[in-house]
């Protein structure tokens, strides 16, 4: 057996080989040459992050990380399942040797034999991402909760947004969340607001509200799929599905904290009233409890995914 990183043609063999290792587990969406090669050709695309396991030369299993420390599970050829455990190791002593202090894995709940690999392999189960939607009409009287308090975020209102998001966000270097919230390429500045204090006009709640009809129905998605939602607080970094009328909040764990919570979500739906979203939605990790109660107290949940992790 041979490992080696990713040379030119091991694009039709990875679709090959993922479609045969994965085709009997539940849910399974086929993979498309086209969807493979278009990630190949993506700007943040690394070869060096990509591993293949080979029998006689031919590829035979795969195992790929990527700079945010997910690792992918090593789909192997039925028959070659031995060769996982070998990617798996060429993966991990890949993100030590690039200073990687930790890994995690995310993948559908329904997925035993996935599940009980990364067990195997010194990945825990850490948390749950819940997603949750809700239809505008069933929301409570969000006219009548509009807060004249709450005005756009800044840059400026930065250092509030890492306090008040402390147990959530994945990035909490200014420049970097900066870059997040005020220069994405899929949501405008104007996508964030801030509920701010009478005494200090500080942020006690931050919300942020994507908005495209391009983007997907939450209706229209798999909630069990292990695709977290561009958005979504605590995804910094991370590779996202784009949902329409996603709505994520930050505030802290207060005795205040719904009636905040309510007011954000007042003028969330303010800011859609020229739109066609009709549902919005959410998702939130099961170990922010605070922020679970609220979403469980007003949203339905739709479904979720467990995340594993490991240190190096």
């Amino acid at each position: 057996m041979t490992i080696r990183t990713f040379q030119a043609g091991d694009d039709l063999a990875q679709v090959s080989i993922y479609n045969e290792s994965a085709g009997d587990l539940p849910r399974y969406k086929p993979a498309t040459l086209d969807e493979v090669r278009r990630r190949l050709r993506g700007p943040d695309f690394d070869p060096s992050t990509r591993f293949y396991a080979l029998e006689e030369g031919r590829p035979v299993g795969y195992a790929t990380f990527s700079a945010s420390g997910r690792v992918s599970f090593p789909w192997c050829r039925k028959g070659c399942e031995s060769f996982a455990a070998p990617l798996m190791r060429a993966v991990l002593d890949a993100m030590r040797q690039r200073g990687h202090r930790s890994a995690f894995a995310a993948y559908r709940g329904d997925w035993p034999a996935v599940r009980a690999f990364f067990e195997g392999h010194g990945f825990t189960p850490s948390r749950e991402m819940v997603n949750f939607a809700i239809d505008i009409v069933e929301m409570p009287t969000p006219a009548a909760r509009y807060s004249s308090n709450i005005t756009p975020l800044t840059p400026a209102d930065l250092p509030a947004v890492v306090r008040l998001g402390t147990g959530v966000l994945r990035c909490t270097d200014l420049p970097t969340l900066e870059e997040h919230l005020f220069r994405n390429a899929h949501f405008a500045p104007s996508s964030l607001f801030a509920l701010r204090s009478k005494l200090d006009d500080q942020p006690v709640a931050v919300g942020l509200l994507v908005e495209s009809p391009a983007f997907a129905h939450p209706a229209q998605v798999d909630p069990g799929m292990p695709c977290f939602r561009l958005g979504a607080f605590g995804t910094e970094g991370l590779t996202h599905k784009r949902i329409n009328g996603m709505f994520s909040l930050l505030a802290a764990d207060t005795r205040d904290l719904s009636s905040l919570a309510l007011d954000m979500l007042s003028h969330a739906t303010h800011l859609l009233v020229e739109t066609e979203v009709e549902t919005l939605a959410a998702q939130v990790s099961s170990d922010v409890p605070h922020l679970m109660r609220f979403y469980k107290s007003l949203f339905r949940r739709q479904g979720s995914f467990p995340l594993f992790e490991r240190l190096l």
